[in-house]
């Protein structure tokens, strides 16, 4: 029990946090506090991915193989807590200058980072629906937060009730797997998996695919992501759109890899499918978009399928290609919202593109960032997010889907349109009426250091290729 308890030790320390910070909280400052405590949370955050960065080695497991600690949940939890402190600092002016900024907000957020954690270490269909539930209800209070706001209610209750229709689908196909494998463990999954899998339990893994893919938005279990992103207050938009994404798509890997890794030839055409879908719907949905968080959430939907496009090869260079997308997505997506929070007008957030017109004239250093920002988001050489898509299309073509690989092409061509008429907007649009200059410095420096990692990461990744492919190979053995 000693060293199962230390296997989880991040976990406790952050779920002792959370408990600790809301008693002493609720009965002292409450809200007066928020902004104390979100510091305090974003630092242990990084505190805690530097910890299992910098301690952890080798693979183990707790409690009779239902939690794994290998390099990849490693890689996947040092992302997730290291976006999830940065978009919990850049959105606390943010929230704190609309009276928005809530003491259970940082809470929740821990409590849906544990949940994060325990997913991408899950060895069990039970932890695995566990971590899952614990970051998907946090995340269905924090959606509507602005309690005074009916489209962030409206946001919220989607969320939950289309969530609770995909844990559902989730449970059902676990509840299949279990009946045909005899034992939830993925390690007795695969057994009864190798080489041939009997139809319920492939029914099984289909449901179990399609609750995931809610959880990443891919096509066609998208429809909650544009409304509860728009509906989202900003810098919650900007949460949902990295460390969930990451942990989702950590324990969709985990899934199929660990689980059902012995049948790659029956999943790999669903994921196919799923990519294809996914990178097509968010290309051309976000064409006629004008809210730039609606364009973004259409945006996610396609980078999905592009994640999925490395993990559909089935190989342990498509896990690796995964793993440093999402690590590249994450990072584009924290300066790209850093902007948007800037955006406003008269105090008041503003979110139409068209309001964007000759920014460049008045703010040319943030026009410039978050046209490099943009440029990287559609795949342009030589900035990293083009590499990022380079190693996804190269693991879908060595893995025999040399068809998706030219799809996804494609896509990235027709999804380029939406991101370069923004460029557009702000170099060449029509004079109006513009946009206030950004007050937060933690907002503009997330913008330029996310926009300088664009351009310097070209060089060598900051070492996160090797670092993947280590990661990887614990995953698929």
């Amino acid at each position: 029990m000693q060293a199962d308890l230390t296997v989880i030790l991040p976990e406790i320390v952050i779920s002792v946090y959370a408990l600790a910070a809301l008693l002493l909280v609720a009965y002292t400052g409450k809200d007066k506090m928020a902004g104390m405590l979100v510091w305090l949370t974003a630092g242990l955050f990084v505190l805690m991915a530097l910890w299992i960065g910098a301690t952890g080695n080798g693979t183990h497991t707790a409690f009779g193989g239902m939690f794994n600690d290998d390099g990849f949940a490693r890689f996947a939890k040092v992302t997730i807590l290291l976006s999830a402190a940065a978009v919990l600092v850049l959105g606390q002016e943010y929230m704190q200058r609309r009276d928005i900024l809530r003491f259970e907000y940082p809470i929740l957020i821990a409590l849906s980072a544990v949940g994060m954690m325990v997913m991408v270490s899950a060895g069990d269909l039970m932890a695995l629906y566990m971590g899952l539930e614990l970051q998907s209800l946090a995340l269905y209070v924090v959606a509507s937060l602005r309690r005074d706001s009916a489209k962030s209610t409206e946001a919220g209750l989607k969320y939950f009730v289309l969530g609770a229709l995909s844990s559902g689908l989730l449970l059902y196909g676990a509840s299949l797997t279990y009946g045909y494998a005899g034992t939830t463990l993925f390690s007795g999954i695969i057994a009864a998996a190798e080489g041939q899998a009997p139809i319920g339990l492939l029914i099984g893994l289909v449901l179990v695919i399609s609750g995931l893919a809610f959880k990443i938005s891919a096509v066609p279990f998208h429809m909650w992501t544009p409304d509860v992103y728009e509906g989202s207050p900003t810098p919650i938009t900007a949460f949902f759109a990295t460390a969930p994404k990451m942990a989702a798509m950590a324990l969709f890997a985990r899934v199929v890899h660990d689980a059902f890794g012995g049948v790659v030839g029956d999943w790999q055409q669903v994921l196919a499918a799923l990519s294809l879908l996914s990178m097509f719907l968010g290309a051309v949905a976000a064409i006629g978009q004008t809210d730039i968080k609606r364009l973004m959430a259409y945006s996610s939907i396609a980078h999905m399928g592009y994640a999925l496009m490395g993990l559909a090869s089935g190989t342990v260079f498509g896990v690796q290609a995964m793993l440093i997308y999402m690590a590249i997505y994450v990072t584009m997506n924290i300066g790209t919202f850093a902007f948007i929070l800037s955006m406003e007008r008269d105090g008041q957030p503003v979110t139409d593109i068209r309001s964007l017109n000759m920014y460049a004239k008045a703010q040319p250093g943030r026009a410039l960032a978050m046209l490099i920002l943009l440029f990287s988001l559609a795949g342009v050489p030589p900035l990293l997010g083009f590499f990022g898509k380079l190693y996804v299309l190269r693991a879908a073509y060595e893995g025999g889907l040399a068809w998706l690989a030219v799809a996804g092409v494609v896509a990235s061509v027709i999804g380029a349109f939406y991101y370069l008429r923004i460029v557009f907007y702000m170099y060449f649009g029509e004079e109006g009426e513009a946009l206030e200059t950004g007050r937060s410095p933690v907002q503009w420096a997330f913008l330029m250091a996310s926009a300088a990692i664009m351009l310097a990461g070209i060089i060598n990744m900051f070492g996160v290729e090797a670092i993947a492919q280590a990661a990887a190979a614990t995953l698929v053995n």
